[in-house]
């Protein structure tokens, strides 16, 4: 009887005087800080007397690349070398980010063509509403007349925030409110609310955050993470004073993220961390596990629990998308704050109580079609724990995707929730 010894080798090849190394193949970082392919190789040798179960002469066809996984998995220092990365590989992926971001302007996130949606702040928050939905948007920036320039946006939240308003005075929405009550009084009473009170006792809302066509992608990156946006508003005034503004497009985390994976695209092996799965690195939010201290939980919900309570919960928790579940939380959908301007379809919001309405319910409104059990591509997109930073970010960098529910193979039970600000979050540091 005779077995095979199973080792690798490193290799790698000279393309045009350049080092290269195969991405396609299992690969690991060498001591000289170069990546090369790990090449599995085998050798028999005779030993007697052990009889391993298997016919002899038997012919067998092995799956080299789950054969490879195995030999990675069970062999315990290529597995560390392949799942944990260096402090150093770390800030070199984080400072060849950071100079990329840096070194690029606002100005090339915008398309060669578009729209942009902006609304007048003395418009009702009805009409606000009917614009959102229809334009397919879930947020537009406020244009004051008599400042003539832009003085904030509203967006998905604040109507979450009204419905909830109304909702704790024991009232439903009603054409008569939203009609009457416009969006800069809104805003004046949102301020209120959440104790913006100069020392005259007059509210301030919240200043307009935006910026420059000129402004690096990090500037721009770091202002929608500090100030907990979705998106920011493109603004060029070609005089100093700000006079006569031009909106000139809505950036996003989505949008800057494109154009790294795009850099980055050809020459990933310079950013040793993309290849890294996941489940091994600080990112995202995880479902805590038994005896885990200090994680903050995942908050999912039943699509049999009411409207009322998954507003609730994205406010209260801070969070953008709440994913649904089954009763062994396997993923069947995903609510988003965005899925408010649902209800402005055949005015819902009219005859609706969040009390009594599911979110079963309010997924269906503005659906055509739609199996209660069914993932809608764009809204729903799901990753695997063994899914690589690379195969993350290039998924969260198409149009409409700002976060990838983390689910286990087979069941779809869901282990977590990564979005487009905790992968920024951790590329910044």
């Amino acid at each position: 009887m005779f077995f095979y010894i199973v080792h690798y080798v490193q290799y790698k090849f000279c393309v045009d005087g350049e080092w290269r190394h195969d991405e396609h193949q299992p690969f690991i970082s060498s001591e000289y800080g170069i990546v090369n392919t790990v090449l599995l190789a085998t050798e028999p040798n005779f030993m007697h007397g052990i009889n391993q179960g298997m016919p002899s002469g038997s012919n067998m066809d092995v799956d080299n690349e789950a054969f490879q996984r195995l030999v990675q998995i069970s062999d315990g220092s290529l597995t560390e070398a392949a799942e944990r990365i260096s402090e150093a590989d770390l800030q070199v992926s984080r400072h060849r980010v950071s100079v990329f971001l840096s070194t690029h302007t606002a100005y090339e996130l915008l398309p060669e063509s578009g729209k942009v949606v902006a609304l007048d702040i003395d418009l009702p928050v009805k009409q606000a509403f009917h614009i959102l939905y229809e334009q397919g948007i879930s947020m537009a920036p406020l244009w004051d007349f008599s400042k003539a320039r832009f003085v904030g946006v509203l967006s998905a939240s604040d109507f979450i925030l009204i419905l909830r308003e109304l909702g704790n005075h024991g009232s439903n929405l009603t054409e008569e409110e939203l009609e009457t009550h416009t969006i800069s009084a809104w805003k004046e009473g949102k301020a209120y609310l959440n104790r913006q009170i100069d020392s005259h006792g007059k509210a301030f809302p919240r200043p307009l955050v935006y910026a420059g066509p000129n402004d690096n992608l990090k500037d721009v990156a770091r202002k929608i993470l500090h100030n907990e946006v979705a998106t920011v508003p493109i603004i060029h005034s070609s005089s100093q004073d700000g006079s006569f503004p031009q909106l000139l497009h809505i950036a996003s985390l989505s949008g800057i993220l494109k154009c790294v994976c795009r850099y980055f695209r050809h020459c990933s092996s310079s950013l040793p961390i993309l290849k890294l799965p996941i489940c091994a690195i600080p990112v995202g939010t995880w479902v805590p596990k038994i005896g885990e201290p200090n994680r903050r939980p995942l908050a999912m919900l039943r699509p049999s629990a009411s409207l009322s309570a998954a507003l609730n919960l994205l406010v209260q928790a801070q969070v953008s998308s709440i994913p649904i579940v089954d009763d062994n939380d396997s993923l069947l959908d995903i609510y988003c704050r965005s899925d408010i301007t649902a209800l402005a379809k055949d005015k819902a919001y009219a005859h609706i109580n969040l009390s009594e309405m599911t979110i079963h319910q309010a997924l269906q409104l503005g659906q055509d079609s739609y199996s209660p059990y069914e993932l809608r591509s764009q809204r729903c997109q799901m990753c695997l724990p063994s899914d690589t930073l690379h195969k993350v970010m290039e998924r969260l960098a198409n149009p409409g995707v700002r976060r990838l529910v983390i689910v286990e193979a087979g069941s779809k039970r869901v282990e977590g929730i990564v979005s487009l600000s905790d992968i920024f979050k951790f590329l910044l540091g």
